[in-house]
């Protein structure tokens, strides 16, 4: 089956879309493609499907890479867009709960969960007791 020939773009609508590109932010095609790789991981783990279309077979290692892909994503946009993520980080535990599910996987660690914090030691350190560390305050 041959394709039919690539279409050639009028000098005007180059430079429309020459136009849009000046308009685009980078974070904007970071945050829809974040939205897309969440969207395609649920319809390749067979969670959603076009409206009045059946979901397909699953492809649960194209719904891991989708996760990856959007775990990665969501790190480079959270600092600046916390608050606002919250749906669409709620959307993305949701499919990485939906996949740990169909996969039998252990869970992957939360998407902005920090590390927890070492214990510190109750009292005194023993360079505050022996008296040879000033701290202020104290």
């Amino acid at each position: 089956m041959t394709q039919p020939p690539p279409r050639e773009f009028s000098d005007e609508e180059i430079r429309q879309i020459e136009a849009e590109m000046d308009k685009l932010q980078v974070e904007d095609v970071l945050l829809q493609t974040l939205v897309t790789l969440i969207n395609l991981g649920a319809r390749k783990a067979g969670l959603a499907a076009p409206p009045g279309e059946e979901p397909a077979g699953r492809d649960l290692a194209q719904t891991k890479q989708a996760i990856d892909g959007a775990r990665a994503l969501f790190g480079l946009l959270e600092a600046e867009h916390g608050e606002q993520l919250a749906p669409i980080k709620d959307a993305l535990s949701r499919l990485q709960m939906a996949y740990v599910q169909l996969s039998g996987e252990s869970p992957a660690p939360e998407v902005t969960k920090p590390a927890a914090e070492p214990q510190k030691p109750e009292g005194p350190g023993a360079g505050q007791s022996s008296g040879r560390l000033w701290v202020p305050g104290q």
